[in-house]
């Protein structure tokens, strides 16, 4: 099962973005993204919601539940 970390630095590259500007567009600041991104923290329940919105995901592929 892929991390929700890995997961999520996969989706912010691929929309070529950096930390700082998801963080802008989901309002939180870049350290809490750099923290998720490297597994030391994950968001909570409002953020994700807003992290799969913005990628058009679903929160079990966000989390590595599914690959889907």
């Amino acid at each position: 099962m892929i991390s929700f970390g890995k997961r999520l630095k996969e989706l912010r590259t691929e929309k070529n973005i950096s930390q700082k500007d998801l963080a802008e567009i989901i309002g939180t600041n870049n350290s809490s993204v750099c923290d998720w991104e490297g597994g030391r923290a994950e968001p909570n329940f409002d953020t994700l919601v807003r992290l799969c919105a913005f990628f058009g995901v679903s929160a079990d592929y966000l989390l590595g539940i599914s690959d889907y």
